[in-house]
């Protein structure tokens, strides 16, 4: 089966676009026939982004904008509505991961975090919803974390966001499947993007960050990290007609590290 055009005449909105997964989303999405915005704070990263994909013939567009920002998100979705017609296709991916346990974590890095991991994500969706039922339904894709489930030392923050993540995925699910829009979870492990090239640089002693990536990799049975582009292929199932009877779940994309028990046995 062929899903070169699976998104054909669709348009879809990836937050957290510029880099990483969500790039890797954008990207994939493109190459099957979608028309696509990107979304993100950083202005000249977008416009990267943006210009590499057209110059590899995809149709792919940044708009600048914060996800913590109610009005900032408002205004983008109006403007990727205005240029597409509609919005059939939500990815959630924009996030952020300060390490710290809750006694070490200051309140405004709390607050920073739920803002962009977990309200960023109802921000976008409480814009593009009405958009979709308009339009006769859509797929939205939360992109959580295995960490929304279980949970390393030092990730208060961002563990918490995920899992609330979690809750938001099947609340939004159960309200809006009479509308025809569908809404799952991925939860990635251990991914060679560059929001775990940062956690690496902030936690190993210099010069040990590949080493570290290296043994991260190696805690997930498969033994290594995944790439972008693979959790990019779970997403797209779900945001395809393919997934049309998936709603509410989580799928992990995490090399097997949730199936795995801490115990190791004697050979």
């Amino acid at each position: 089966m062929s899903y070169s055009r699976d998104f054909e005449g669709r348009s879809a909105l990836v937050t957290g676009g510029g880099r990483g997964i969500g790039l890797a989303c954008a990207r994939m999405l493109a190459e099957r026939g979608a028309r696509v915005a990107i979304l993100g704070d950083d202005a000249d990263v977008l416009s990267g982004a943006a210009a590499q994909a057209c110059a590899d013939s995809l149709d792919i567009i940044p708009i600048p904008a914060d996800v913590r920002q109610e009005k900032e998100v408002a205004s983008a979705v109006s403007a990727v509505v205005a240029h597409f017609g509609t919005i059939r296709i939500l990815i959630n991916n924009a996030a952020i991961q300060p390490y710290g346990t809750v006694d070490a974590t200051s309140p405004s890095t709390w607050d920073s975090v739920m803002s962009v991991n977990l309200r960023g994500a109802y921000l976008a969706s409480h814009f593009v919803v009405p958009h979709m039922r308009a339009s006769g339904g859509g797929a939205i894709v939360n992109i959580a974390s295995v960490q929304g489930i279980a949970t390393q030392n030092r990730v208060a923050a961002y563990s918490t966001s995920k899992g609330g993540l979690l809750a938001l995925t099947r609340a939004m699910a159960v309200d809006h499947a009479s509308d025809g829009i569908r809404v799952n979870a991925v939860c990635p492990g251990c991914i060679d993007a560059p929001m775990t090239r940062m956690s690496a640089a902030e936690t190993a002693a210099p010069g040990g960050e590949e080493a570290l990536l290296e043994s991260w990799g190696r805690s997930q049975p498969l033994g290594r990290m995944g790439r972008p582009e693979e959790v990019a292929e779970v997403v797209a199932f779900l945001a395809s007609d393919r997934a049309s009877f998936c709603t509410g779940a989580e799928f992990r994309v995490d090399g097997g590290l949730l199936a795995k028990l801490g115990v190791v046995l004697p050979e």
